[in-house]
């Protein structure tokens, strides 16, 4: 194509170039750009032939290989390139991989989170990808669902912050930015109201339920200036999402603005082919997405011929089709990828994994980290004589387990069958071997197997020729290995034992009916209970776990989720008392997988408060965590301010360490025209508290976030009585009230 045709006209406003250039294409080649698919696959059939505009899961080699074969093209139009990375560069080797979404959350630190974002943003576009399926902004309610991991916990207000920041550090500049990456919101939106924790089910759910909890945080990044939506996997109402024209058109765009760019998700098209059966062929399915208001259809290749059947059948306009690709055009251009394509960089790439990265990294895993019972056996002492210490358990030295899933040799990309490098994982065997002092004994034992894999029963692929994962069985009690637990555990003076879960009892298809500790483990618990030694034990998992009696009777329990690469050295500094535990639960943890969901902000109205065999009362709540000094809190008084509500309350420190607290504020509308939760997050502070000293902490809100959503669905304030309720967390106990009016 010659360089002097208007689209290929720097200088000209983008709105020319993308006419000019929709005015030369035809029909393949504008049903090609709305297409991203796999490259895992042939690239020269999906370039060539396909006309992709997107492509997903390029290894480093395709990714050079496709960048040629655009070159090729008629049109030289560039490609939009994506991967999952989700809490890192999950799939580059030597990548900085960060705590999971899920343990992020448990910083409540908007500000950190940013600069991990942009941290992921430097590294992956370095090597060429434009665009990370990342935020998750689903709201946590069944944790048998097996995307928990993937999300900011439970709480709508905290889910918006932690994701506005996290778009922010990803966008860096915006679009014209070269080390700035598309964020991409998902699943858009009720995606994790799942029926049974069974992932990608009907969500049974109201308009005037997303209203109140699940859309929130979608608007809030919305109003951030977040490039891209992906639609959830599942139906409401009878309508897949990806059908769904009253959310993406009424509200994601009408009501918000959103003018960016809708991907579906995984095969979305084509599942409704031949999983949701609400269409009889894909011509029908790309009717039925295009007319809905998505742009970019990812792996679903049949969508290229169906398109364009549908056209044929007269079941789409080509102007239908216009509209998809003048928005694409339009991110392209303002990309300004037709004159920088933004490919690979191996002189940027130096930094990947850089020393500064992997500090940031530490910093992050330090914060994420939730002490949530200790009788006073922590922190250790370092200065104390010669100590022999008992690293136990099957998650104490495993590298998967600590990176979490979307990482590495996670499952999803075939080019990294060894994951990371090794070295640039520290284990909470390897971070005890770093830090404890030298003349204390540290030594390890397994203890107990987690799982089998064995091959899914019904068969080797999914409908749409996608592998079936294999199926986790739990590993049977080996007593010999318990056995040689049980030994280093009666010989140390303390027993770390590290337990949790794996990679293949987590993600996409892999939703657990159960939430105990599978395998060996309990008995394994039990084992070095017995022994008397003073267990620490170090919850290691993807989501929370249901807790048998001898973890609840432990000298410490401390959340860890998937603390990223140098979790197992923040860990053993936490234990060791080199850093204070800083971290507070994103999410609330049942006591029995009966209990669920579980959640803080329930609605008022039922009958008691317990079940006639169980109480109702979670094992831990939102916003719980432990401080190695205990802080009390006292004299709250609240006042309204105009359009603000404004409040202060004293804490003072009890203890001999200095306390960073996560003070939060929860509103109950007192009186409501309909039912509502009986308290909501609606602002948080995080202040440190010195040795023996008491502070005096302001905090305000405005007066408009004391919303409610009314029957016909409409977000108000009504006036009335308020409850201000500040506190360490969002237990009815832990909190102060003072009442105000607006």
């Amino acid at each position: 194509m010659p360089a002097d045709v208007p689209y290929r006209d720097p200088d000209l406003p983008v709105n020319e170039r993308v006419e000019d250039l929709l005015s030369r294409m035809t029909l393949p080649e504008k049903v090609g750009q709305m297409l991203q698919l796999d490259a895992r696959g042939d690239v020269k059939e999906i370039v060539s032939e396909k006309l992709a505009g997107s492509i997903l899961h390029t290894s480093p080699a395709k990714m050079l290989e496709a960048i040629d074969l655009v070159a090729k093209t008629r049109l030289q139009i560039p490609l939009l390139t994506a991967e999952d990375c989700i809490h890192g560069h999950s799939f580059w080797p030597g990548a900085t991989i960060f705590p999971t979404q899920l343990a992020m959350a448990a910083t409540w630190d908007p500000a950190l989170i940013e600069r991990v974002a942009r941290v992921t943003a430097l590294e992956v576009a370095a090597t060429g990808i434009h665009q990370t399926f990342s935020p998750v902004l689903c709201i946590t309610r069944d944790l048998r669902w097996g995307r928990t991991d993937e999300t900011f916990g439970e709480d709508p207000f905290l889910i918006g912050e932690l994701g506005a920041a996290m778009v922010r550090g990803y966008q860096g500049g915006g679009l014209s930015d070269p080390t700035g990456i598309l964020a991409t919101a998902k699943h858009f939106a009720g995606y994790s109201e799942t029926q049974g924790g069974r992932d990608a089910s009907e969500a049974d759910i109201s308009r005037r339920k997303l209203r109140s909890w699940f859309l929130p945080p979608f608007e809030r990044v919305a109003r951030e200036g977040c490039e891209v939506f992906m639609l959830g996997y599942q139906s409401m109402d009878g309508v897949p999402i990806t059908a769904n024209k009253w959310l993406l058109n009424d509200v994601l765009k009408g009501e918000w603005g959103f003018a960016g760019t809708l991907v579906t998700d995984w095969d979305n098209v084509g599942r409704m082919v031949w999983e949701q059966r609400v269409c009889a062929d894909y011509a029908e399915a790309a009717a039925l997405a295009v007319k809905a208001g998505n742009d970019l259809v990812m792996t679903t290749p049949g969508f290229f011929e169906g398109a364009q059947e549908a056209i044929d059948r007269g079941l789409l306009a080509e102007e239908d089709i216009d509209g998809a690709v003048r928005r694409l055009l339009r991110l392209k251009f303002s990309m300004g990828l037709f004159e920088n394509p933004r490919a690979p960089d191996p002189a940027r790439q130096q930094m990947i994994g850089s020393e500064a990265h992997q500090e940031l990294n530490l910093e992050t895993a330090r914060r994420a980290l939730v002490l949530l019972r200790n009788s006073g056996a922590l922190p250790l002492d370092p200065e104390s004589a010669f100590k022999r210490i008992a690293i136990i358990g099957p998650n104490a030295d495993d590298v998967s387990a600590q990176l979490g899933d979307w990482a590495g040799n996670s499952g999803q990309v075939d080019w990294m069958p060894d994951g990371h490098p090794r070295e640039m994982t520290e284990t909470v065997l390897d971070g005890f071997r770093a830090v404890a002092p030298q003349r204390w004994d540290i030594t390890h034992s397994r203890g107990a197997d987690i799982e089998r894999l064995v091959a899914d029963p019904e068969g080797e692929t999914f409908p749409d020729g996608q592998p079936r994962p294999p199926i986790s069985q739990g590993a049977p009690v080996d007593e010999h290995l318990i056995a040689l637990a049980r030994a280093e555990a009666i010989r140390a003076d303390y027993a770390i034992v590290v337990v949790g879960d794996t990679v293949n009892l987590t993600g996409e298809h892999k939703s657990t009916a159960t939430l105990e500790l599978q395998g060996g483990q309990i008995a394994l618990l039990d084992a070095i209970a017995a022994t008397k030694t003073p267990m620490i034990v170090v919850l290691m998992n993807s989501k929370p776990c249901v807790l048998p009696p001898s973890v609840l009777d432990a000298a410490a329990v401390i959340q860890a989720f998937n603390p990223g690469m140098r979790g197992g050295r923040a860990i053993a500094e936490l234990i060791l008392g080199l850093i204070e535990p800083t971290g507070r639960m994103p999410l609330s943890v049942p006591r029995h997988v009966g209990q669920q969901p579980v959640y803080y902000n329930q609605i008022r109205g039922q009958h008691g408060t317990r079940y006639a065999d169980l109480t109702q009362d979670p094992l831990f709540v939102f916003g719980e965590g432990l401080s190695y000094s205990p802080v009390t809190y006292s004299d709250l008084s609240v006042s309204v301010d105009g359009d603000l509500v404004k409040a202060s309350v004293t804490l003072r420190n009890e203890g001999t360490r200095p306390s960073f607290e996560t003070i939060q504020v929860y509103v109950s509308d007192l009186v409501t025209s309909v039912t509502w939760a009986v308290r909501e997050l609606k602002a948080y502070k995080q202040v440190t508290v010195p040795v023996g000293e008491s502070i005096t902490v302001d905090l305000e809100l405005p007066a408009s976030a004391c919303t409610l959503v009314t029957a016909d669905g409409r977000r108000v304030v009504e006036p009335g009585d308020f409850e201000l309720q500040v506190g360490p967390s969002s237990r009815d106990r832990d909190l102060l009230k003072a009442g105000f009016r607006l």
